[in-house]
This record gives C-alpha cells, structure tokens and sequence, in this order.
C-alpha cells in the first residue's frame, strides 16, 4: 500500500525545522519495519501576514510503501511523534493519504495549488479532507499546520512542485560531469533543462556550485541545468544554482 504522508509547522525559530522531523518520521517507519520510505520534498505555501508560519511556510512530504495492516498504526504513532517531538509553541498538523484511494485527485491538487497563492482556513482543509477521506489531524497549539499538510499532500500529488531536501555534492563549482555520472546516483532520475529538454547521458555539464539540489518535476526527481551563453565555456549546460533553485 502506497500512502503519502506531509507534515507542517511543527518548528520554532530557534530549533530545528520542519525538515529535520519528517526525515526523523520516515527513519522511524523504517526501522519499525512498517515499509520503505521515499525522499522528503519541501512545498512552499503562501506568505502573508494573515498566516503564521516560522520562517518558510513551507511544508514536508514524502511517500511510504506500508504493509496494509499496518495504516491505523502508523497514523496513530504519526501523531504521536509529532505530539511528542513538535518544538512548544508550534501547531502541528499530519494528513497521511493512501495514494490508490483518493476519491478525486483534481480537487486535492487545487487545494494545494490555492495554498501557494491565498490565505486559506483549518475549516477548509478540514470539509476538503472529510470529502476525500483522508486523514488530517492536529497535534498541538492551534493546529494551523493541518492546512499546509494537506495542501503538501496536493502539491507532492501533482508531480510538479517542490524541492526535495538535502544538498548533494558532485565536485567544486566550475567541474565538469557527464550526465550518466550524474543519473548514476539513486536520487537523480534525469538531468532537464528548465524549458524541460531532457539531457543525454553523454552530455557533459558544469557545476553552478558546490552543492546541488534536485526537484519535482513530472513525478520524478529532476536535477535542473541551464544553457551557458556562447563562449563562456565549451559545454553549454550548467547546474542551477542555490539562489536559481529557490524557485521550485
């Protein structure tokens, strides 16, 4: 069984974020042996005044293979680790969605659409999860994070938003790599330019930086590249940088 599971605003400004306890989460549920987790993606959601949030506003998702006995168990010590780990003063919120039974994904996916662009309430997400059967819950404080958690379940749903977390490194900015080198990792599934070219495995790119990040793109995890204008080096593709990639 196949189930997304988001989380959101579980942080303070002065300890660890959000990110920090879903790749908590998903190493819990696998050394429960409940089933085999996916990389944690980041969705961001709208800032404004109207909207309390830490210093993103963003929230965590990732994908989890389960045992179908195990679903009530691990919504159950979900919640509980988010009780139990939350930072105080925090308002934490857990939606877990079994993928192959999401009753209409359309509706899911604009929730998630509409979070990035206006101030949207608990009531909403509560009436939109009751509707969809899913499960949304809220762990402590005013359990405004129930709105970013569903709406991150949307958003990882529609293929096409968000950072996954963590930073790899592949060599100093300025080296050069060959696309196979690259896909050769188990968290790169292609190399695409931001028009959506998909790079060969032949071709050779160039660094952007010292650090790289990957995002969501046509459900898969996608390592973004640039063109380099004419005569700046030989090859004409480039790792996005860390400011570039703030976009997705």
């Amino acid at each position: 069984m196949d189930v997304l599971i988001c989380i959101d605003d579980t942080d303070q400004k002065d300890g660890p974020g959000t990110g920090h306890l879903a790749q908590a989460l998903s190493e819990e549920i696998e050394q429960r042996s409940w089933g085999t987790c996916s990389a944690i993606s980041r969705h961001q959601l709208f800032v404004h005044p109207d909207i309390p949030y830490t210093s993103h506003n963003s929230s965590l998702c990732f994908e989890a293979g389960i045992q179908a006995g195990r679903l009530m168990e691990l919504i159950d010590f979900s919640g509980k680790f988010l009780h139990e780990k939350s930072a105080p003063g925090s308002d934490p919120g857990l939606c877990v969605a079994v993928a192959g039974q999401i009753v209409n994904k359309d509706k899911l996916t604009g929730f998630g659409r509409k979070a990035k662009q206006t101030v949207l309430t608990k009531n909403d997400a509560y009436e939109l999860a009751e509707e969809l059967k899913i499960h949304l819950s809220e762990h402590g404080g005013t359990g405004q994070g129930v709105i970013g958690a569903l709406a991150g379940i949307g958003l990882r749903l529609s293929g096409n938003d968000g950072r996954f977390r963590g930073w790899y490194h592949f060599g100093r900015e300025g080296d050069s790599i060959s696309v196979k080198a690259l896909r050769s990792n188990r968290f790169i599934d292609a190399v695409k330019s931001e028009t959506g070219e998909t790079l060969t495995d032949d071709t050779v790119v160039f660094l952007g930086g010292d650090e790289q990040k990957t995002v969501l793109l046509d459900a898969i995890q996608v390592l973004l590249v640039k063109k380099i204008p004419q005569g700046i080096r030989s090859s004409g593709w480039a790792t996005l940088t860390k400011q570039e990639v703030k976009r997705y």
